[in-house]
């Protein structure tokens, strides 16, 4: 299949063509009332075919509490089939209390399946931005025409600016999954362009500030502002490295776990999600489904809440690189022993034409000492063999059924296109595709080479540049575009492709397109 434009005529048939109205969402905020409430801007997120839901939260003073004050305060939300609102189909007022930070999470439903909606808030005289929407296909849709989505990960504010954010938001997409590191919790890397307002958040009301710092920025929420979102998190969010109830800079678990609570709470304050994701203290439940008619089943992971300790390692690191019999130890999980249940149920079930599996984190084996010893991060899944294995086998069970499995991952700051295989010289039975990171500087050129020369299946390589990836399905194939920012340090800086891929439908492995 090949990766290049999709005609107009698909693009309108699949609704896709909305990217054409030369992107509002660039221009969010019109004038208002004198405060402002919606200078966090609106987004949406995990779309059903009758709904999905709205966000947005009261902050006229983002970067100090919100400036909110303690009482409840009612928003009215509208969603119309039109960008004027002259055909409003659903309405309603929500509460934005103190103890979610003012946030409101409505849970539309009665929509039409696989259309565009556009929506807004209004609180205290002030209307918010409008957001657009998406409605996914109905379940048992056929999907004749294209899914399209971005992928994407990694966004350490300090370290550039969110061009790939604004070219994301101009693209005629479905929706976006977001892979995690949302926030970082630290100050880290060269050459900033930005700063983090405060220390290391271990608070509540710092966690909140924190994300509130980075969804100040207009280009974030554009790309929220146009599409609905799936997420979830990663490590940064919370702490460097953590693993269930520690962190290399926290090992007391008590104390971990009441940092954890905190900066859960302030995750789904500020994401697109559904209520049954509310955190009840340092525990919630983000993992699952998202169905997209017949042809593709999201599958999110949570690749943090419930893993093993590191292996290997003595000390309170989850570096140098290492190896040792415990990183391949059957009891050790990535993902917990009842998410991992969960994974090869879904897995057994009737496959849809494409599997995605969101992930944080590189799936492939990634051999990264030089030389001919062998050298692991443990933080990755090459310290979790044995739950690799499993969900390879779940794979290959998924692929014998006649499902197509691909992989999208994030964390490791580098662009990866890697095959998927059980054993080492064995065949393809998935693909795994790394979408960089937006801002977060990656690791050199020499390492990139040198784990491209010591893993033949991983196929592409690159991490000096940032930016995301696309990925568009159809019933003959699937097909992803890198894009790359020219330089994350402009605020307006260039962004364009900088390699495509395809993958044939029931032959799984990478093919790099040339163009």
């Amino acid at each position: 299949m090949s990766a290049g434009p999709i005609s107009r005529r698909r693009l309108l048939c699949s609704g896709l063509a909305a990217a054409s109205l030369g992107h509002p969402f660039l221009r969010l905020h019109a004038q208002q009332a004198s405060r402002d409430p919606f200078t966090l801007g609106v987004a949406s997120g995990a779309p059903r075919p009758d709904g999905m839901v709205l966000w947005t939260r009261l902050a006229p003073e983002p970067l100090q509490g919100g400036g909110m004050g303690d009482a409840p305060v009612d928003v009215r939300w509208e969603v119309a089939e039109d960008e004027r609102f002259r055909r409003v189909v659903a309405k309603g007022t929500a509460t934005a209390a103190a103890e979610l930070a003012h946030s409101v999470h409505v849970e539309v439903q009665g929509l039409q399946p696989c259309r565009p909606y556009w929506y807004r808030f209004t609180a205290g005289g002030a209307r918010s931005p409008v957001g657009r929407t998406r409605t996914a296909p109905a379940e048992g849709d056929e999907a004749s025409q294209p899914l399209r989505f971005a992928f994407a990960s990694c966004q350490q504010y300090e370290q550039g600016y969110y061009a790939a954010y604004r070219d994301m938001a101009a693209q005629p997409l479905d929706f976006v999954v977001h892979l995690g590191d949302y926030i970082y919790e630290s100050s880290w890397g060269s050459r900033h362009v930005r700063r983090h307002e405060g220390g290391i958040p271990t608070q509540l009301a710092e966690f909140r500030d924190r994300y509130a710092l980075y969804k100040t920025d207009a280009h974030l929420q554009a790309a929220h502002a146009a599409f609905p979102w799936l997420v979830t998190w990663d490590d940064h969010e919370v702490a460097n490295d953590y693993t269930d109830d520690v962190s290399p800079r926290t090992i007391d678990p008590a104390q971990f776990l009441a940092i954890r609570a905190a900066a859960y709470q302030a995750w789904y304050e500020h994401m697109p999600v559904p209520a049954s994701m509310r955190p009840r203290g340092a525990d919630a439940t983000i993992y699952g489904r998202h169905r997209f008619g017949r042809m593709l089943n999201v599958l999110m992971l949570d690749g943090r809440q419930y893993r093993s300790h590191h292996a290997c390692l003595a000390g309170r690191s989850a570096s140098p690189l290492a190896d040792c019999a415990d990183r391949l130890a059957p009891g050790r999980s990535f993902l917990g022993a009842k998410q991992e249940a969960w994974l090869a149920s879904e897995l057994a079930a009737p496959p849809a034409r494409w599997t995605v599996v969101a992930q944080p984190t590189l799936l492939a084996e990634a051999d990264r000492k030089r030389g001919p010893e062998h050298g692991y991060w443990m933080d990755g899944w090459d310290g979790y063999a044995a739950s690799r294995t499993r969900l390879l086998d779940a794979l290959a069970a998924n692929k014998a059924r006649g499902g197509d499995a691909l992989v999208v991952s994030g964390d490791v700051h580098a662009f990866w296109a890697a095959d998927l295989r059980r054993e080492p010289q064995g065949p393809a039975i998935a693909t795994e595709f790394v979408g960089g990171a937006i801002t977060s500087e990656g690791p050199s050129a020499a390492s990139v080479a040198n784990m491209l020369a010591k893993n033949e299946h991983l196929r592409y390589g690159r991490a000096d540049k940032r930016g995301y990836a696309l990925m568009t399905l159809d019933a003959r194939g699937c097909a992803v575009e890198f894009r790359a920012v020219d330089d994350e340090k402009k605020a307006d800086s260039a962004v364009a492709s900088m390699a495509r891929f395809s993958v044939a439908r029931g032959a799984p492995g990478v093919h790099l397109e040339t163009t």
